[in-house]
């Protein structure tokens, strides 16, 4: 019919495309931090040992019994870091989205842990049950590198999101009116 005006499907535009391929470069950036922790992570955790017994019990000391912590606490110290990285650089790139910039940082945050926890895991010694019923009396072996407190994952996006709520609360506003003219500030030899 003449004069009527079909809208055509939504077409991706230069600028949707731009946003999706920074998203996708600053998640592989993300993950690619989160494994870079992981290496971090399995190299300054030493896993505390079991001992295996003649009698076929394996023990450990007082001290192994602490360092069952030191993965997690060690964990969440490089969360610390990571996580403020991951928020600072979400923020410097993706504040114009507004609010989504808050889920883009703990979307990137909560995979580079995952990520983090999976490197260390794999580069950790292993399944522990198998190297257990293998060793021989008198042999070490240590348990697997992995998180025991799971809420220690949380702490990535926690860290990750003080960047963007910093940012966003004491940060120059976009929608703010500037003056036209800037007001100068008196003189203090002009009052003398």
């Amino acid at each position: 019919m003449p004069g009527v005006v079909t809208e055509s499907p939504a077409v991706p535009t230069r600028r949707s495309w731009r946003l999706a391929v920074r998203l996708g470069a600053f998640a592989a950036a993300s993950l690619g931090l989160g494994a870079a922790a992981g290496v971090v992570w399995w190299l300054v955790v030493k896993p505390p040992a079991y001992e295996l017994n003649s009698n076929g019990g394996a023990t450990t000391s007082e001290r192994g019994l602490t360092q069952f912590i030191a993965a997690d606490a060690w964990f969440c110290a490089i969360g610390f870091v990571a996580g403020l990285l991951i928020g600072i650089a979400a923020w410097r790139w993706f504040r114009a989205l507004g609010w989504s910039v808050v889920l883009v940082a703990l979307f990137c945050a909560m995979a580079a842990a995952m990520t983090c926890w999976l490197v260390g895991y794999r580069l950790g010694p292993g399944d522990f049950s198998a190297r257990l019923a293998a060793a021989q009396p008198g042999d070490l072996v240590p348990i697997p590198l992995t998180l025991r407190a799971r809420a220690s994952l949380l702490t990535w996006p926690f860290f990750a999101v003080i960047p963007v709520l910093l940012g966003s609360s004491l940060g120059r506003d976009d929608e703010e009116p500037r003056p036209l003219l800037r007001r100068r500030r008196a003189d203090s030899s002009n009052q003398a």
